[in-house]
């Protein structure tokens, strides 16, 4: 209302001013335009407001990987789960929906429970007890299996096991490569343990509480006597030649199969090793995590990926980025990001030569 006034009044202006009446009548004709659009925008729902600029970490040949608005997916209204070798499950969370891409190639849509999304969203990268280690299980399905309270591992025709614990695993991109750290015995076994626990509970007196501990002390002193405790240390099983492990070496470094393009490396706190135990390459004490690592093929740079962005060795940084992994092109081999595009209303991929 006090719109249409200020208007009216420019009018009455006009006519009581008729020298300046043609310029101002541009100008007013201009507002009440500009008010009439805005309230029918409103009115309709329509946003007229640009899309936002795209990030600093795009690049002039990114390729679109998924297009949001052919999907009707809103940009925030979905979630990514994605697998070591790049392809990634896209769940949309308003239309419950789930897209499988790899490639620039989308498949779906899916409904949840359909096997084909399966083993996505596994994220065990260690072990320790029987939960983690069936973990394990459902990650590589085809590679690890269960058999009583142990477990096998299958690769390239060839049985290892059983074991009774898996305490890291590591596969290569094109599934070359295999690498274990395994205990084949424990000092108590799953259903020794159920056991017992049963026992301790239906003891009536304290002598028979200790009698069982006495019990399963002297069998855990046999197991250690059978082989002088070998078989309950962890030991590495692997078909990379020239392999080693030693405890001392490793200072606490786990596997990986997607730090370096087709090949198993060591990450540990402070440096990235080969499967000999050389070190490749140092890194910032205790600043890294192996999940999100990345190792040139030289071997002479790294990045390390965190909370959305991706901070190489010389310090350079690409902030708003995600799913970043290896991949190799025209026998090149480059470490690819993704990144939401506000103008393409898409997810788009760079690579770098890495």
């Amino acid at each position: 209302m006090k719109k249409f006034l200020l208007v009216l009044s420019a009018i009455f202006l006009i006519i009581s001013n008729p020298v300046d009446s043609q310029g101002l009548l541009n100008k007013v004709r201009k507002a009440v335009s500009k008010e009439i659009s805005g309230v029918i925008n409103e009115d309709s729902g329509t946003n007229t407001s640009k899309p936002g600029p795209e990030p600093a970490c795009a690049c002039d040949d990114a390729k679109m990987i998924l297009d949001l608005a052919k999907y009707k997916i809103a940009y925030n209204e979905f979630t990514i789960c994605t697998k070591d070798d790049g392809s990634m499950l896209v769940y949309d969370k308003m239309g419950s929906k789930y897209y499988i891409v790899k490639d620039g190639v989308s498949e779906g849509p899916y409904k949840e429970g359909d096997p084909i999304i399966q083993g996505f969203c596994s994220d065990s990268n260690d072990s320790g007890n029987d939960e983690k280690a069936d973990a394990w299980v459902k990650k590589y399905p085809g590679f690890i299996s269960r058999s009583g309270d142990k477990y096998l591992i299958k690769f390239g025709g060839k049985n290892y096991g059983p074991y009774a614990m898996i305490s890291d695993f590591a596969l290569s991109n094109s599934k070359s490569k295999f690498a274990a750290i395994v205990t084949e015995n424990m000092f108590i076994t799953e259903a020794q343990g159920r056991k017992m626990e049963e026992a301790m509970k239906n003891a009536k007196t304290d002598q028979e509480r200790m009698d069982i501990a006495m019990s399963m002390s002297q069998n855990a002193q046999s197991q250690m006597m059978k082989d002088g405790g070998k078989s309950l240390q962890p030991q590495l099983i692997t078909n990379v030649p020239g392999a080693t492990f030693d405890v001392a070496t490793w200072l606490g470094g786990k596997l990986n199969g997607t730090a370096k393009f087709d090949d198993l490396v060591v990450i540990a706190p402070d440096r990235i090793m080969d499967m000999t135990g050389k070190t490749t390459i140092k890194l910032p004490q205790n600043s890294y995590d192996s999940k999100g690592m990345f190792l040139n093929t030289s071997g002479t740079k790294y990045a390390m990926y965190n909370s959305g962005a991706l901070t190489f060795s010389d310090n350079t940084t690409l902030a708003e980025v995600f799913n970043p992994y290896m991949a190799k092109t025209d026998g090149k081999v480059f470490l690819t990001y993704m990144y939401y595009s506000p103008g393409k209303n898409a997810v788009m991929q760079c690579a770098i030569p890495f």
